[in-house]
């Protein structure tokens, strides 16, 4: 069985049904045809940043891509760090 998918115009509008027409997670999870858990999550993720929610399509918020970016970059300024620490060792074992 595959993961259903659902477009950010199809969350904003299912966030709109409960958050301002007062629809309750029971009966908007019946006409949606989606679980009450996946509405409140939408609502939840919504009511924290209404502008970066549901960006869809596997892009990410902004925060994410810099956390991604700095993790790899910290990977590789430790592979930097241990080959400088190797040819140092080198260096000092063979001028003795």
């Amino acid at each position: 069985m595959e993961r259903r998918k659902f477009t950010r115009e199809f969350k904003l509008e299912a966030v709109k049904l409960i958050k301002e027409r007062g629809v309750s997670y029971v009966r908007a999870a019946q006409d949606l045809g989606v679980h009450q858990s996946v509405l409140r999550t939408w609502v939840k993720g919504f009511e924290a940043d209404p502008q970066q929610s549901f960006p869809g399509h596997g892009q990410m918020k902004p925060e994410q891509l810099e956390i991604t970016r700095l993790k790899r970059e910290v990977i590789k300024l430790k592979a930097e760090r241990d080959i400088l620490k190797k040819a140092a060792a080198y260096f000092a074992k063979e001028s003795t």
